[in-house]
């Protein structure tokens, strides 16, 4: 079967984990690791064979073969350089940085929207645990506000992650409301330092507008997402299913990691990840179905 050629912009932990999930995809093979210092990840990735450049993101659009890159680096980086300079060599950007310069995509909500976008934005970790049920709850029952707090362990939670902390609250609770449909929206995340590290818990609390849809109809929705969800995040789980006070409702998920390459308990990463490696492959697949490769 055909692939399409793809670049990891950003060698740390997120690229690497992505890196192992490319390994394994059938639509996208491993065209360039791209950082900008000779770092363990550009070693890691060269003792795997495949190519790497320590030119960052000039290395990545002076390829021609490359349809797609996925961008692990920061949301100043992407916004100032990468998204654009990506745009301009036509390669599609999957930006896994809080930037959002492009669309938010939650592949379980509304990836088949998307189509043809030069840069898509995987929200965050929080987004993506968060945001499907949060839809699921609003399309039968409305969702007046939604509110998320996502607790993460301190380990998963590298210096990207740090440095994006105020991105990822704004972000985040945007794409609440863009894409879970909330009509106002509120994010936070919590680092957890407890020892052994705890695996990434969400609370997810709704302020439904018609509470007389009832419990049944609102968790058979939240089911039927969590299904969903599953097919590309295997360790998705409802830790506290819905939970209806008044018109208010609280669901609590739980997410352990693939551990292609990060530990299991950071599930924070690998959700964004295996979101981001969707997307890509179903880019991918339209790609293949025009010819470009």
């Amino acid at each position: 079967m055909k692939k399409v050629k793809v670049a990891v912009i950003g060698p740390g932990n997120i690229g690497t984990d992505l890196m192992y999930k490319i390994f394994r995809s059938e639509y996208l093979e491993m065209g360039l690791m791209a950082g900008i210092v000779e770092s363990e990840g550009i070693k890691r990735a060269a003792s795997h064979n495949v190519p790497v450049s320590t030119e960052g993101v000039n290395a990545v659009a002076a390829r021609k073969d490359i349809k797609i890159a996925f961008d692990a680096t920061s949301a100043p980086a992407h916004t100032k350089f990468n998204g654009p300079l990506l745009k301009g060599a036509g390669i599609i950007s999957v930006d896994l940085t809080p930037a959002a310069l492009g669309p938010y995509c939650v592949p379980s909500v509304n990836l088949n929207q998307l189509r043809n976008e030069p840069d898509i934005n995987m929200v965050t970790c929080g987004g993506q645990a968060t945001i499907p049920i949060v839809h699921a709850i609003e399309r039968v029952a409305g969702a007046a506000y939604a509110e998320i707090v996502a607790c993460i362990s301190s380990k998963s939670a590298g210096p990207g992650t740090r440095a994006n902390m105020d991105e990822f609250t704004e972000t985040t609770s945007r794409a609440i409301e863009v894409v879970g449909g909330a009509d106002k929206g509120k994010a936070i995340i919590v680092l957890n330092p407890a020892e052994p590290p705890l695996m990434m818990t969400n609370t997810i609390m709704v302020r439904v507008k018609d509470p007389s849809v009832g419990i049944g109809r609102i968790t058979g929705s939240i089911n039927e997402i969590v299904s969903e969800l599953k097919a590309y995040v295997p360790g998705y789980h409802l830790r506290v299913p819905p939970i209806m006070d008044g018109d208010k409702v609280t669901v609590i998920v739980q997410i352990e990691g693939q551990g292609d390459f990060l530990p299991t308990y950071s599930g924070n990463l690998d959700i964004i990840n295996a979101a981001a490696i969707t997307a890509a492959e179903k880019i991918a697949q339209r790609i293949i179905a025009e010819g470009g490769v």
